[in-house]
């Protein structure tokens, strides 16, 4: 523990003063000067050793070699755990005084001094992730995440927003920084974030694979700096500053198209009419003219940063992709697709044939849907309850076949006919409708409305009351199929009940 660094060298000077010439105790010191009695005795003791302790050994004395040795060891070791530890060892002295002590005798950090590091131009750029803060899109709450390239050389600056930091993004800023700046430099320095770095231990680094890929293709070294070693991108760092106080701070914009372009227009205006670090007598924007022509040139093709993601499809045809559903056709449900998303556009293939294609929302649980998707899960599902509505209506009726197979000649709608002969059925059961269906095709007229008729006839015949159609709700009781039960048995089981009603009266 040193002297606070909050005492300057006046201060203690005063309290050097006051102490030996005025005769004030550290008490009388602390109180007036406003500062705590442990620092004015730190002070004391780290220029001349009290003059209480000049006409008798310290406490300390005794146990200074085992307090060394320690502290050699262990550097960061408090002074309260050191006090109990020669505690035990005997030391009759307090804490506070142990600790006022012990400050002359720790090792004092060395303060570490950095190069300048100066860079040729074209030979090396620094790329990191800025936060600033977060948007809502919707229902979605998501982070605002700034890519940041600088120029090492030149201190060209190229910003791009994204709404997350994902490997996709980190790739699709360097591919946009590479097109912007009209080539690529030789190196990139790169903190150790997941982009970049997926493991560490010491000098041994496993790179993201992406990012090796991506290198590869634009011919680059990716060079992750020393771990607590900020100073090797201090640029980007220092950057990144600049952004937030020069361009981010009170901006306003409608959404993150807005914010882009007006970042664009700052990077190629406000940012590069600075001075030029490496060379005051130059403008950023003309140390970048001369840095330009040494980047390596852009490739003729550039390298695909679409996300990819395969995506198993439930029972409904629809694509979970980053909160959101995209419908896809019916016919792909229990199969596994691959969703290929874009800034703007998502893209769903079965192997190499498309499926669907979507615009991309960034929003939270909606569902993206194209008409013709649904309007097809729409047909098939009516036309399976029509075949089903139709195999009911045969079971139930044995001529029902024939006369469906009259109207398709005729070309008259077999879904309509289905539908009102099925509920002629449910209203007079399945033995009236039989006899109305053969009157219907004995007059060669195979059409509901007949049948219709028939039955109405046969109603009146029997001085039967008007049927009301009872509708129910669940529809397997709607199609089950009851058979008529034969009135002759109930004849005969009032007739014997009659018999033994009259021998009871004999």
């Amino acid at each position: 523990m040193g002297v606070n660094m909050s005492i300057n060298q006046e201060t203690e000077a005063k309290i050097l003063r006051l102490y030996h010439a005025e005769q004030w105790k550290i008490g009388t010191i602390a109180t007036q000067l406003g500062i705590h009695h442990s620092t004015v005795r730190r002070v004391l003791l780290k220029a001349v050793i009290p003059k209480e302790q000049c006409s008798q050994r310290s406490m300390i004395d005794p146990y200074l070699s085992f307090i060394l040795a320690t502290l050699e060891k262990y550097p960061k070791l408090t002074a309260s755990r050191l006090y109990w530890m020669v505690k035990e060892r005997g030391y009759p002295g307090g804490p506070d005084h142990f600790r006022a002590l012990i400050a002359r005798y720790r090792p004092q950090k060395q303060t570490e001094a950095y190069l300048r590091l100066r860079t040729l131009p074209g030979e090396q750029g620094q790329v990191d992730w800025g936060h600033f803060g977060y948007v809502t899109l919707g229902k979605a709450k998501r982070p605002l995440m700034g890519f940041v390239m600088v120029l090492s050389y030149s201190r060209k600056i190229f910003l791009r927003f994204y709404v997350n930091a994902r490997t996709e993004n980190f790739l699709r800023g360097h591919e946009a920084a590479f097109r912007a700046l009209g080539g690529v430099p030789r190196i990139l320095l790169f903190d150790n974030l997941k982009s970049a770095v997926l493991e560490r231990e010491g000098i041994a680094i496993r790179f993201n694979p992406s990012l090796l890929e991506f290198a590869r293709h634009y011919h680059f070294e990716p060079r992750p700096v020393a771990i607590a070693r900020g100073n090797e991108k201090g640029r980007v760092e220092r950057a990144i500053r600049y952004i937030r106080d020069n361009f981010f701070a009170a901006r306003v914009y409608s959404d993150l198209e807005d914010l882009n372009a007006q970042a664009d227009k700052w990077c190629e205006t406000i940012a590069v009419q600075r001075r030029c670090p490496e060379d005051h007598a130059l403008l950023i924007q003309e140390a970048f003219l001369q840095e330009q022509d040494k980047l390596i040139k852009l490739p003729d093709c550039p390298y695909p940063v679409d996300e990819r993601e395969a995506v198993k499809i439930g029972k409904t045809p629809y694509a979970r992709f980053d909160l959101n559903d995209y419908s896809v056709p019916h016919t792909c449900v229990r199969k596994t697709l691959t969703v290929i998303g874009k800034p703007k556009q998502v893209i769903i293939m079965e192997g190499n044939t498309l499926v669907a294609e979507h615009e991309r929302s960034y929003d939270r649980g909606q569902q993206i849907e194209n008409p013709e998707h649904i309007a097809a899960l729409v047909a098939k599902k009516r036309t399976g309850r029509q075949h089903q509505q139709q195999d009911y209506l045969m079971k139930s009726v044995a001529n029902a076949k024939a006369l469906l197979t009259e109207a398709a000649v005729r070309g008259y709608s077999l879904g309509a006919i289905i539908r009102q002969l099925k509920d002629l059925l449910e209203a007079y059961g399945a033995k009236q409708l039989e006899a109305a269906i053969k009157e219907a095709l004995d007059k060669k007229v195979p059409h509901p409305n007949a049948v219709r008729i028939a039955l109405e006839r046969q109603r009146e015949i029997a001085a039967t009351p008007k049927h009301t159609n009872l509708h129910l709700q669940n529809r397997r009781l709607k199609e089950v199929s009851i058979k008529p039960h034969e009135l002759s048995t109930y004849s005969s089981l009032y007739q014997g009940e009659k018999k033994e009603g009259e021998k009871d009266e004999q």
